[in-house]
C-alpha cells in the first residue's frame, strides 16, 4: 500500500514539473496592406487606368527578420476567377523613406470572393529587415513598410 502511495505521490509532483512547449500571448495581424495612391508609383498612369485598384485586398502581410519569404493573404473581390495576380509592392522605413519598389507575379488560382494566403521571396537576401506590425526579433533589424498596387490580374478561360 505503501508503495503505491508513493509512486501516486511521485506522479503527481512530475506534472507539475514538465516543460511547457506552447508559446502564450500569441495573436494574428489583422493590419490591411495600405494601397498605393494614384500617382504615388513609378509606373506611368495610362497602364493604371486600365486595373481596377479595388479588385483585390491584401492583409495579414508577415515577414520575419529570419525569413526568406514573405506571406500574405490575397482577396478576390471580382465577379471573375483569377489565376494569377502581379503587384507592385513598395517598401519604406518607419520615417517613409523608400527602400525598394519591385513589381511581383503571384501564382495563385482565386474564386470570386476568396482568400488564400500566399508567400513570395523576400525583397530581404540578406535578412536585416522585418514587418513592423509582426514580432520584433532578437537579432538587431529594422522594421519596414509595405504598400502596394494591383497592376493586373490573369483571368483564365474554359475551365
Amino acid at each position: 500500500m505503501f508503495v503505491v502511495l508513493l509512486v501516486l505521490c511521485i506522479s503527481v509532483l512530475d506534472v507539475d514539473a514538465r516543460t511547457r512547449t506552447t508559446r502564450k500571448n500569441l495573436r494574428t495581424t489583422e493590419v490591411p496592406v495600405m494601397a498605393l495612391e494614384p500617382g504615388d508609383d513609378l509606373l506611368p498612369d495610362s497602364l493604371m487606368m486600365q486595373v481596377d485598384p479595388d479588385a483585390v485586398t491584401l492583409k495579414g502581410y508577415g515577414k520575419r527578420a529570419s525569413d526568406s519569404k514573405e506571406s500574405f493573404f490575397i482577396t478576390n473581390n471580382t465577379a471573375h476567377r483569377m489565376s494569377a495576380v502581379r503587384l507592385l509592392l513598395r517598401y519604406t522605413t518607419m520615417s517613409g523613406e523608400m527602400l525598394t519598389q519591385r513589381t511581383v507575379t503571384v501564382p495563385v488560382s482565386l474564386k470570386p470572393g476568396e482568400t488564400k494566403l500566399v508567400s513570395i521571396k523576400s525583397f530581404d537576401v540578406q535578412r536585416l529587415f522585418y514587418y513592423y506590425a509582426g514580432p520584433q526579433p532578437r537579432k538587431q533589424a529594422t522594421p519596414f513598410k509595405v504598400a502596394f498596387r494591383l497592376t493586373g490580374y490573369d483571368i483564365p478561360v474554359g475551365n
